[in-house]
């Protein structure tokens, strides 16, 4: 009987691993991207006089376009940011296998072989870089003039954009190889950043755990909780932090890909009309200049709002899918 017992409780265990996993990335990719919409929305608009710093500013400003542009306003682009995710990924295995770069780092790793990892990692960023270009072009175009687009139309952007075939761009348009070094050093310090404060994170909640189960006997409720949670909580705090730290970086990253584009946004200050995006820096550096002296400091956090609410349902979700899986787990026990 125990035997029986120890078998459904082992499946319920895998069953609801699987579970919370899902409910993860169904926040980060799914029920966060109307977040993501609005937050590149406010980035890429130099002409907002409202910055959407406080959540409560975004979630007007969301409710003004679902009213007058229906709901594939705040979801326009979703199958496109799967794209890019694929590539990347595509990218980073393939590269990997036909090059000694290691896709990852051992416990005994050394200054070369974590060299070789970043590089590895700017390779893939520099592979998926057209492609990231179309799915934000994507994600802030307004759906009042946007046309029923394809799902592989990202894909057939990015071609492209490489390709230099495709819609005409205007002449502001900055070529690929000056986005390298911005896009580039976005996605290796995101990447850092995350890796480091995951690590941390994880360290320190399972010192926590095993000093705990040093001081008491612990349920099998609880080192079920203890399998799987430490590990998505240090997810999200590696998630937010980068994001946070990385706001005014990416700010300036998604002007300089929007730049010359001929893309026609929502205007974020009324909730209704569009408006063009006329900017024309020369480079990273004129952008972080002008972004200064035009709108300020607060100008490199346009939209930050939607970050804050993009996180508090993520917190929301897990805490929601820890109470569920622990009333599970007690009721079979």
């Amino acid at each position: 009987m125990s035997n029986v017992i120890s078998s459904f409780l082992e499946q319920l265990n895998r069953f609801a691993g699987f579970g919370i996993g899902l409910a993860s990335l169904f926040t980060e990719n799914v029920l966060a991207h109307p977040c993501i919409v609005l937050r590149r929305q406010c980035q890429v608009n130099y002409h907002a006089r409202h910055y959407h710093l406080t959540p409560f500013t975004v979630i007007n400003i969301m409710y003004s376009f679902n009213k007058t542009q229906g709901p594939r306003a705040l979801w326009k682009g979703m199958g496109s940011t799967f794209i890019v995710q694929g590539v990347t990924l595509g990218a980073e295995g393939i590269i990997s296998e036909f090059t000694p770069l290691p896709r990852e780092i051992s416990h005994k790793w050394n200054p070369k072989q974590i060299g070789e990892h970043l590089l590895l990692k700017s390779l893939t960023y520099m592979v998926a870089m057209p492609f990231y270009s179309a799915s934000l072009i994507e994600t802030v175009q307004s759906e009042i003039i946007r046309d029923n687009t394809g799902i592989l139309e990202c894909v057939k952007e990015g071609i492209g954009r490489v390709m230099g075939l495709g819609v005409p761009h205007s002449k502001r348009l900055l070529p690929l190889l000056s986005l390298v070094f911005p896009t580039v050093l976005h996605g290796v310090l995101h990447y850092i950043i995350s890796a480091a404060i995951q690590k941390f994170v994880l360290l320190i909640l399972k010192r926590k755990t095993y000093s705990s189960h040093l001081a008491e006997s612990t349920s099998p409720v609880q080192s079920m909780l203890d399998a799987y949670f430490p590990e998505l909580i240090a997810n999200f705090a590696a998630s937010l932090c980068s994001d946070v730290i990385l706001y005014p970086l990416e700010t300036v990253l998604h002007r300089l890909h929007i730049q010359g584009t001929r893309t026609i946004i929502d205007n974020t200050d009324l909730g209704y009309e569009v408006l063009p995006i006329n900017t024309q820096y020369e480079g990273m550096r004129d952008c972080i200049n002008t972004i200064r002296q035009e709108e300020g400091m607060l100008g490199f956090y346009k939209g930050f709002g939607a970050v804050i609410i993009q996180y508090t349902l993520h917190a929301a979700v897990l805490q929601i899918t820890k109470i569920i899986y622990s009333t599970l787990l007690q009721n079979s026990v």
